[in-house]
Parts: structure tokens; C-alpha cells; sequence
């Protein structure tokens, strides 16, 4: 099953963002293996705001957990998080049955 996860950063967090980002990245690296893909909510400006990561896991409590292990949770930059069930229909142009 996917969860997705669209979390926007708090007001004024691009600091926090820029400074804890290699770990962020590291982390990623270390759970890919759950991630269908991710990336950041990029704002009027150009700048990052947000992220958006797919996790493919078994059930909402092991995405919760990658989540709340994830070094920009940790650092606090989140304002507002929402953890979504998901369920991809086209990939790289094949629409799924």
C-alpha cells in the first residue's frame, strides 16, 4: 500500500530546511527502499516549503514511523503534516488496471 505524506514547512523555516537537509537527504537514502518518490513543495519565489514523499509500506503505522524518524520532523520545521492513503494510477506513462 502507499501513504503520502504532504507536509508544509513552517513560516520562516527555510533555515531550518537548508541546515538539516543532508541529514534529510542521508536518511532518504537509508529508507529508499519504501519511497516511490519524493521531493520538495516548491513556492512562488522558487523556494522550497514543504516536502511530498510516497512511502510504500504495508500499513499507515510504518510510514508514521518513517515520518516521525525523518531529521526534518525531528528538527521541528513542519507546521502542518497530513498522512494520506494513496494509490498511483499512471506511471511513467502506463495507466494502471
Amino acid at each position: 500500500m502507499q501513504f503520502i505524506l504532504i507536509a508544509r514547512d513552517k513560516p520562516g523555516a527555510l533555515t531550518i530546511r537548508q541546515a538539516i537537509r543532508p541529514q534529510h537527504l542521508e536518511y532518504l537514502k537509508s529508507i529508499s527502499a519504501y519511497i516511490a518518490f519524493a521531493g520538495p513543495i516548491i513556492d512562488k519565489a522558487g523556494e522550497p516549503c514543504g516536502s511530498v514523499i510516497v512511502y510504500d509500506v504495508t500499513d499507515r503505522e510504518i510510514a508514521t514511523h518513517l515520518i516521525e524518524n525523518d531529521p526534518y520532523a525531528k528538527a521541528g520545521l513542519f507546521g502542518k503534516v497530513e498522512i494520506l492513503a494513496f494509490r498511483t494510477v499512471v506511471r511513467n506513462g502506463v495507466v494502471a488496471a
